[in-house]
């Protein structure tokens, strides 16, 4: 695994950590998907095998199955984050702000939601989870005022901002943290708004977090 960590194009002495992602975030995206608004947050975890960089290139596993994207705004903790934490103790443990993908193979997770059965298979495959650089959140202005936005083929995709979430960024970290201790390089997906669609080889993604990172790729094969 290459992937690494950079923030504000600086490279960052931090591991590769678990990803833990927040699913149906964001009203609309719940209904998209015939899925109910949850009381509180709906919580998975992508192991660090997931972890790409989002470069030229965003692979897909197309033995697998019809591959679906989700634009996410991510974040990464620099420092731990336990149990008890409070807003300040969690803000300052946060290194960067950035866009994560959460690629799902739409078809598996269905049939193992139908069975019961956890969604690791189709969402914690290597290669699932593509990361963007960060920037530090001494550039960001308002964690609940982010836009994130996906552009296929020139087609507007996502657009959605972190003020739609049902549940905020920090809101989001001491949750997770009554459950895991979030350790320094590890990464939170904060869920993804509605637009959530399929991806074909060829198609040529636009990512950004407006007004502070940027993305162009294009999907192609996993070997």
């Amino acid at each position: 695994m290459n992937y690494r960590h950079r923030v504000n194009g600086a490279e960052l002495d931090l591991p590769a950590g678990k990803a833990v992602c927040v699913g149906r975030n964001y009203a609309a995206h719940a209904k998209e998907l015939n899925n109910p608004i949850p009381k509180e947050p709906v919580l998975f975890i992508k192991p660090n095998t997931a972890l790409v960089t989002l470069g030229e290139q965003v692979l897909i596993p197309t033995r697998l199955g019809e591959c679906h994207i989700e634009t996410e705004i991510c974040i990464l903790v620099g420092e731990k984050i336990t149990r008890g934490f409070d807003q300040a103790q969690i803000e300052a443990s946060i290194a960067g702000v950035g866009v994560a993908l959460d690629l799902t193979l739409r078809g598996l997770q269905q049939q193992l939601k139908d069975d019961s059965l956890p969604w690791e298979k189709a969402k914690a495959f290597d290669g699932a989870c593509p990361v963007s650089e960060f920037v530090s959140l001494d550039k960001v202005a308002n964690l609940q005022q982010l836009q994130i936005q996906l552009r296929q083929n020139g087609q507007m995709q996502q657009d959605g901002s972190s003020a739609d979430m049902l549940t905020p960024v920090v809101e989001l970290l001491v949750y997770i943290s009554q459950f895991f201790t979030l350790l320094p390089g590890d990464l939170v997906l904060t869920g993804t708004p509605a637009g959530v669609g399929p991806l074909a080889l060829g198609d040529l993604l636009e990512v950004s977090l407006v007004d502070h990172v940027y993305c162009q790729t294009q999907v192609c094969a996993a070997v």
